[in-house]
């Protein structure tokens, strides 16, 4: 007998639709076969099938039975068909009827006992199953991910036996639903981190308001111990909080990461990733045999940092640079293109030089000429120049330490931050900020005037600026304007964004 259960692969951050099609009672010889180009862990799944029947009060076939997970052109991968296969045996050997099984789209891992483990992706399934009309069966902690979306019917089930009794209708549950606010809420209040811990730096204080006010990335140069890790932390703390939309689209990328991402509630805020340097290629950019998302698409809407970044493989910071353009990264495989989402904030730390002293007033610098400049041309010139904002740090005054000046909380910063976001989204209609902002949206939004398109002649002409660093210098403009709520850029703020090019005029 044929059974035919719907279910969902994850490609990309996207799911897409498989039939599970399982026919019992052939002739031949008693085995199980499964096609539609399974990996290893969808192959693997005959064993753990097979014990979850017979641990949950049913028995696995002794004919010949045909597993095809259809269309036959799409990789399958992972173990979220332990549960549907299952089921699929179960109701084409007649051992149990169900009904309504073509009103649900199904996904989970089953242990050998036959409980309900949670896959990756829970909420690209879910909104799979939206788009297809279709409520949706999940192991009980993946429920509780795809419930968030609040317009799909979620059914959580604690075993392959609760799934059948529910599609028996021995037993109702109820679906599951969540209180976003209510959680999200709670995990902002948790986060314990504030802009006051860091005293002094007003300089960098101010750069890093500008740079999160208009979504710039940044580069800290500054010796060893002057604050740069510790103001780079804080930054999240300063920033708008997610729309729901992006909570979504993070939650997303994140659960194919991590299935227990909602259980830990790490990603209510603005995600903060902080990779070492020794990470690979891929570990950073995204890929592997089962393209995964990279530090960058986990830093989606919230902020990559990179520490000591000369220290990184120059192969590994040369793959940002298309990604820092286009907010987005393609993986090709033979399969198809992958494409994970990336709009990140760069922020990037730096010593001034190998041994981290070079212009410090207390320690002598002992480096060479030569040295520092092979210590900093690590750092490619394209890769600087879609760097918007360049600082140099410079250590905390000891009476800043001792007498414990009082530092402006977070809170008041992302107030200001705030209202120059603002007029942001009323001026691009809430598409994008002004870091984001391309070559039309200038001409329209950041016209500069006869006096201050002379100044930034004579300091394109004086610092060797590139077109790039051209079009940077007037964006951080609009958005130093932005924060004084000013409609117009006038001298000052151009000057202020010249002044975020340190690295260009050594």
């Amino acid at each position: 007998m044929l059974a035919i259960i719907q279910s969902g692969t994850i490609f990309g951050i996207d799911a897409l639709p498989i039939n599970i099609e399982i026919n019992s009672g052939e002739a031949g010889e008693p085995r199980f076969v499964l096609v539609g180009l399974p990996d290893a862990a969808v192959k693997e799944s005959q064993g753990r099938v097979y014990s979850a029947l017979a641990n949950s009060g049913f028995y696995p076939p002794k004919t010949r039975t045909t597993a095809n997970l259809s269309p036959g052109n799409i990789k399958k991968e992972g173990p979220l068909y332990d549960l549907p296969i299952a089921l699929g045996i179960i109701a084409s050997m007649n051992q149990a009827v169900f009904h309504g099984l073509d009103r649900f789209l199904i996904a989970g891992e089953l242990s050998l006992s036959g409980r309900a483990l949670p896959v990756r992706g829970a909420i690209s399934l879910g909104i799979l199953a939206k788009k297809l009309g279709k409520s949706i069966i999940l192991p009980e902690a993946s429920a509780e991910e795809a419930s968030l979306l609040g317009d799909v019917n979620v059914i959580g089930v604690k075993s392959l036996d609760h799934a059948v009794q529910f599609l028996t209708s021995i037993i109702n549950i109820e679906p599951k639903s969540s209180n976003i606010q209510e959680v999200f809420g709670k995990t902002r209040r948790a986060q314990g981190i504030d802009f006051c811990d860091v005293k002094g730096q007003f300089a960098l204080r101010r750069a890093v308001e500008v740079a999160v006010a208009g979504g710039h990335n940044m580069m800290m140069i500054g010796s060893p111990g002057s604050g740069k890790s510790m103001a780079a932390k804080r930054i999240p703390s300063i920033m708008p909080d997610p729309t729901l939309g992006e909570f979504l689209e993070n939650l997303r990328i994140e659960s194919l990461i991590d299935v227990d991402s909602l259980l830990q509630q790490r990603i209510f805020c603005r995600p903060f990733r902080s990779p070492h340097h020794t990470i690979s290629d891929i570990g950073l950019l995204g890929g592997g045999k089962i393209p995964m998302p990279g530090e960058i698409s986990l830093a989606h809407n919230g902020v990559l940092f990179l520490d000591e970044l000369p220290e990184f493989k120059r192969s590994t910071l040369e793959v940002l640079r298309q990604p820092l353009e286009d907010g987005i990264v393609s993986i090709s495989r033979s399969a198809g293109k992958i494409t994970f989402p990336c709009e990140f904030m760069l922020i990037a730390a730096m010593n001034p030089c190998p041994c981290g002293h070079f212009g410090d007033s207390k320690i002598t610098c002992h480096c060479s000429a030569d040295r520092i400049q092979k210590y900093r041309s690590r750092i490619s010139g394209p890769l600087l120049d879609r760097i918007d904002i360049h600082i140099n740090v410079k250590a905390v005054q000891a009476n800043e330490l001792v007498h414990d000046i009082p530092s402006e909380p977070s809170e008041d910063i992302k107030k200001r931050i705030e209202m120059a976001r603002s007029m942001q989204q009323e001026r691009y209609q809430g598409k994008m900020i002004n870091a984001r902002a391309n070559n039309s949206e200038m001409k329209k939004y950041c016209k500069i005037d006869e006096n201050c398109t002379k100044l930034l002649e004579s300091a394109m002409i004086q610092f060797s600026f590139s077109a790039r660093a051209h079009s940077r210098i007037i964006k951080v403009a609009r958005t130093i304007a932005d924060l004084d709520l000013s409609d117009k850029i006038r001298e000052e703020h151009l000057l202020e964004a010249v002044q975020y090019r340190s690295l260009d005029r050594n």
